[in-house]
């Protein structure tokens, strides 16, 4: 299969082992034969570390009972949550910071000072103030989002070109008219970078999280595993948490490309 690229002159046709994609799944896939080796000849004791196939099967049996596809939309769901919360609280601070003097100094210098607590250091805060239930989890999982989002939307609005704030006043343009196109386009590329951080911080995020107390979830399936000293379906859990960082990093990439189709760097 071949993947069409826009050139200056037309399409060229990429052939697959030259997709961004393709190439990025190799080195991943190549750790697998190394690590089954590994444990085959014993190299990597399988109380530690058990081999690949080991792995598989464990996920196939927690597949096959139907604990897998519950745990994925519970996790899901909390990281969806948290990640909406923190995004749109980064969005509507960093615009304000970004664009108001008044707005830098009431509220940069109170959040760059939350910024520097160690966030899973105020896991006990959130369960003295929200119980044990789903909030300290989603809310964990916001304040986690929050902060990378928040810095590169509030630098990318800093750097802009003031060619771009004059070309507004000069057009006549209300507040929302130069957010929406010329603002928030402006610094794009900036918080396209602050929402793949984010989204790793947030899968981060779930894995403390969901360790409080969580009768669901992936967290609780992996929890579980660790009483029956199961470190196969302990290993397979904290797969499954990374495959899922790496699949919305790659759809966040994929917008950045259709996004920015304009900045000739993307298509390199």
């Amino acid at each position: 299969m071949l993947l069409e690229r826009p050139t200056e002159t037309g399409t060229r046709r990429v052939p697959l082992y030259r997709r961004p994609g393709f190439l990025r799944a190799l080195s991943p896939l190549a750790l697998l034969p190394i690590w089954q080796l590994g444990s085959s000849s014993g190299w990597i004791p399988a109380k530690k570390l058990p081999a690949p196939s080991t792995v598989i099967d464990a996920g196939l049996e927690i597949y096959r009972s139907g604990q897998l596809g519950e745990a994925l939309l519970v996790s899901g769901g909390r990281a969806l949550y948290g990640f909406v919360l923190g995004a749109l609280l980064a969005l509507v601070l960093g615009v304000l910071a970004g664009l108001s003097r008044i707005g830098e100094y009431v509220l940069d210098p109170p959040l760059q000072m939350i910024r520097t607590i160690p966030l899973f250091g105020l896991i006990p805060l959130f369960i003295i103030w929200f119980g044990i239930g789903e909030e300290p989890k989603v809310y964990l999982i916001a304040l986690g989002v929050f902060f990378p989002l928040y810095l590169n939307i509030y630098s990318g609005i800093r750097q802009l070109d003031p060619k771009l704030l004059e070309l507004g006043s000069a057009l006549q343009l209300g507040l929302t008219e130069r957010l929406r196109l010329l603002i928030l386009p402006g610094a794009l590329p900036q918080i396209l970078v602050g929402v793949r951080q984010s989204l790793g911080i947030a899968w981060l995020s779930l894995v403390v999280a969901e360790q409080i107390n969580a009768s669901a979830g992936l967290g609780f399936v992996v929890n579980n595993a660790r009483e029956f000293l199961r470190t196969d379906i302990v290993v397979f859990g904290l797969i499954i948490y990374s495959l899922l960082g790496l699949l919305t990093d790659s759809a966040v990439r994929v917008l950045e490309h259709r996004a920015l189709r304009w900045r000739p760097a993307v298509h390199r």
